[in-house]
């Protein structure tokens, strides 16, 4: 069950698996995540050319994926202008799931992961439906229903190249039996036409996703003059529990930093979601320093604890066993 009342336990929402374990978006990273503790995990979901959905965190794989040492996709390489930004490298969309899969995964991180480099050139390109696949093999065989929590990767540009991403992620949804309010599914986006979009077309719970910076990459190219800081106040929070069930929130967004990294007094965020009727789901959760705020080096438990006592409804994290040893 998806929708959780403010008193239940905050879930624990394994990023891109137990990607500090493993290299993310791997079946190996997500089912590590769920023996951890997860209770839901999370594939960020881009197109192959013959329209399969797959999980790598951009559709640009060259950081993600051994592609770049294949002599016979070399003439692959390009550039391409993806939500505003130039990038060069190779893109899901110009290759088919059978080539694709000749691919094998890399830590994108390995300066600070370099334990999972151990992993490099082990495990393919998962698609959703092996990660569902994967989710109720492991429900069954452990007897707690784990959740997948998808999102669409930059669906404006996929819908431009013919690739929309809704209809097929909808179609394998309903093939599985993911249907109404709560089923174990959240789907999240960084852009709000497509989630407006999908709310007609699906009574599965979205999660309209908000960033420390920046807008929404629709509203770039319609126009809109709003900005993610510009969608947490309290009236634009109730437009968007018009078609969102939850928001997923930079957790910057929930307690920010100052210049030195130390963290300054919390924000009305969540008070004010909640009051709108929406979930609050705080990201991204990691152990290592480099990420933690000065307040809590060395301490990623003692971070944990304080956003939990914020009231929020759910964590992204790297580790879901850190996330769940503090959450008790």
């Amino acid at each position: 069950m998806t929708t959780t009342s403010q008193n239940a336990a905050p879930i624990i929402i394994g990023h891109r698996g137990a990607s500090g374990y493993r290299p993310e978006h791997t079946l190996a990273a997500y089912e590590l995540a769920i023996d951890l503790g997860a209770d839901y995990i999370e594939p960020d979901l881009v197109a192959t050319k013959d329209g399969i959905l797959v999980a790598r965190h951009e559709n640009e794989i060259s950081e993600t994926t051994d592609v770049a040492i294949h002599p016979e996709f070399a003439h692959r390489q390009t550039t391409k202008i993806i939500d505003g930004e130039a990038k060069i490298g190779w893109f899901t969309e110009d290759f088919t799931l059978k080539e694709l899969k000749t691919l094998k995964a890399k830590e994108r991180i390995p300066q600070l992961r370099s334990h999972n480099t151990a992993y490099d050139g082990l495990l393919t390109i998962p698609t959703l439906q092996e990660i569902i696949d994967l989710a109720k093999h492991k429900s069954t065989a452990i007897g707690r229903t784990i959740g997948i929590y998808p999102e669409t990767k930059h669906p404006t540009y996929f819908q431009s190249i013919g690739l929309a991403l809704e209809e097929p992620l909808l179609a394998n949804l309903l093939t599985n039996g993911y249907q109404g309010t709560n089923a174990p599914i959240y789907i999240q986006s960084f852009e709000v036409s497509n989630l407006k979009n999908l709310s007609t077309k699906t009574d599965l719970p979205l999660v309209q996703l908000l960033n420390d910076s920046g807008k929404p990459y629709d509203f770039v190219v319609g126009g809109d003059s709003r900005t993610y800081a510009d969608l947490v106040t309290p009236s634009e929070l109730a437009k968007i529990a018009k078609y969102a069930q939850a928001i997923g929130v930079n957790k910057n967004l929930l307690i920010n930093r100052d210049s030195n990294g130390k963290l300054l007094p919390q924000t009305s965020l969540v008070k004010n979601a909640h009051a709108a009727a929406l979930q609050v789901h705080a990201w991204t959760f990691r152990n290592e320093d480099f990420f933690l705020p000065l307040d809590f080096q060395g301490n990623p438990r003692g971070e944990y604890k304080l956003f939990f006592s914020l009231g929020i409804d759910g964590v992204f994290s790297d580790f879901p066993d850190t996330a769940k040893s503090s959450r008790s």
